[in-house]
């Protein structure tokens, strides 16, 4: 394609981008942010070349992708990697309109009359922005092969989409998710408060203030899924402003209308909206359709399209007996990132009335950093468990009851709808989440294991994450 603007415009923005070809190392505003736990896992990917792969970093807006790239080239760097050997683009900037991902790639051979045996690695972020981008990442792989080509984007529908469509054996996916209740104390320097945890060794988790860890994990409800936002008074004295305008707005009103050709944007803001108020609610595609007045098949798409972007998690739901239904007609849906109900209505307090659906909202939260697992809720006519993990052969192996009160763990005897639960599936024991109660309570031959509901969500995002292992309820 041709290019819009002089190639020694083009030439001069690339070297704007590429500061370390004359420094030897990145920028100090990115050398001096903490990394976030999933560089661990992000970097090696980046760094192993063995493997004739692009990677994809996948994830929803403003989470740290571009930042996690620049500290990847800092690290690599430091491993000895010539910084001429690594070129970064950044695909939204407007010089680089209408320019093929070769032609880029050639502008960057020329600088530094390089050819591709020469080169190492190649960055190109937000890639969303190039029409057929995966095309062009597909020919890229197939044609340069001593270059690894790392590759993000916001717009994370397209990037799923597409790249299951035209990458099969050429990318790996990586996703990014908002950050964990552990991520946000360890950004915001509170990381000491916890004293000890050794779940597999069956030692409880301890904390040095239960009341100031409760403080923060409202504050995490409120504005931790975000880094920038984590660490910003300034943005959290207007939360609305920054995750409405800079995350959801693009999402709503850009990306996911221009992915899958949406014509009544208002209907899907309208849509997510009353979803995100009633986050961790039971919903019905009937209930959705009388609410909103929209379609039942339209309401299906646009729930299909905001999970795809990593704005919801749809979880569905089991009967007494293990059972799923074969339509799912019931299910709950819960933001993927609790900090976007706090933004789009206001902040909540510990005693807000939808405190206990924000809990759950948290936590679910962090059970999706875990790839692989399934979770479900029960329900049937007289009760229902919020958190049901089924077993390889589809039967309950573990629950859990999100609760924000301390009042079970005085009168087990009220959790009629958990031992209803565990005495069908022969389950010995089950969580309780509280506010600040600690304590194993054994009734009727169930032992209920009540832990506070900040230390619970702390610990399911640090074992998935950090440890890399699944949490052992008990």
């Amino acid at each position: 394609m041709t290019i819009q603007f002089s190639k020694d415009q083009v030439i001069d923005r690339i070297r704007f981008e590429n500061p370390w070809w004359k420094s030897g190392r990145i920028d100090d505003f990115y050398r001096g942010m903490q990394q976030r736990t999933y560089f661990q896992f992000l970097y090696p990917l980046i760094n192993d070349r063995s493997i004739k792969r692009a990677l994809v970093l996948m994830g929803p807006r403003r989470v740290g992708k571009t930042v996690l790239l620049y500290q990847s080239i800092g690290e690599l760097i430091r491993d000895g990697v010539s910084p001429l050997d690594i070129c970064y683009f950044s695909i939204e900037t407007p010089l680089y309109n209408g320019i093929a991902l070769e032609e880029l790639v050639h502008l960057y051979f020329d600088i530094h009359d390089k050819t591709s045996s020469d080169v190492s690695y190649i960055f190109f972020d937000e890639i969303q922005y190039l029409k057929d981008w995966e095309l062009h990442l597909k020919s890229l792989v197939d044609s340069y092969h001593h270059i690894k080509f790392i590759v993000s984007g916001s717009a994370a529908a397209a990037l799923k989409l597409k790249s299951q469509e035209s990458g099969a054996g050429r990318f790996t996916e990586f996703v990014l998710p908002p950050l964990t209740f552990q991520e946000f104390l360890a950004l915001t320097d509170y990381d000491d408060i916890v004293e000890n945890y050794y779940v597999a060794e069956g030692e409880d988790l301890k904390v040095r203030d239960i009341h100031e860890f409760n403080n923060r994990f409202l504050d995490y409800i409120n504005y931790g899924g975000y880094p920038e936002l984590s660490l910003s008074k300034a943005m959290q004295s207007d939360p609305g402003r920054y995750i409405r305008n800079d995350i959801i707005d693009k999402v709503l009103m850009r990306d996911l209308p221009s992915l899958y050709g949406i014509n009544d944007i208002q209907e899907l803001n309208s849509l997510f909206t009353y979803i995100a108020y009633n986050t961790g609610h039971e919903m019905s595609l009937d209930g959705l359709s009388k609410n909103s007045g929209v379609a039942k098949n339209t309401i299906k798409k646009y729930i299909s399209y905001l999970e795809a972007a990593f704005l919801i998690k749809v979880i569905h739901r089991i009967d007494q007996n293990g059972k799923r239904f074969r339509r799912a007609n019931f299910f709950k849906i819960y933001l993927t990132n609790p900090s976007i109900r706090s933004a789009l209505f206001s902040p909540i307090s510990a005693n807000d009335e939808f405190m206990g659906n924000m809990v759950e909202t948290a936590i679910f939260a962090q059970w999706q950093h875990h790839k692989n697992l399934q979770l479900y809720y029960a329900r049937w006519n007289t009760g229902e468990v919020d958190i049901v993990q089924l077993d390889a052969s589809l039967k309950p192996l573990r629950c859990a009851e999100i609760k924000w009160s301390n009042r079970f763990a005085k009168n087990p005897s009220a959790l009629k709808n958990v031992r209803f639960f565990c005495e069908r599936h022969q389950l010995t024991d089950a969580i309780i989440t509280s506010i600040n109660v600690q304590d194993m309570v054994e009734y009727k031959g169930i032992r209920y294991h009540f832990v506070p509901a900040s230390q619970y969500c702390y610990g399911v995002g640090k074992t998935i994450v950090v440890e890399n292992t699944l949490l052992k309820f008990y």
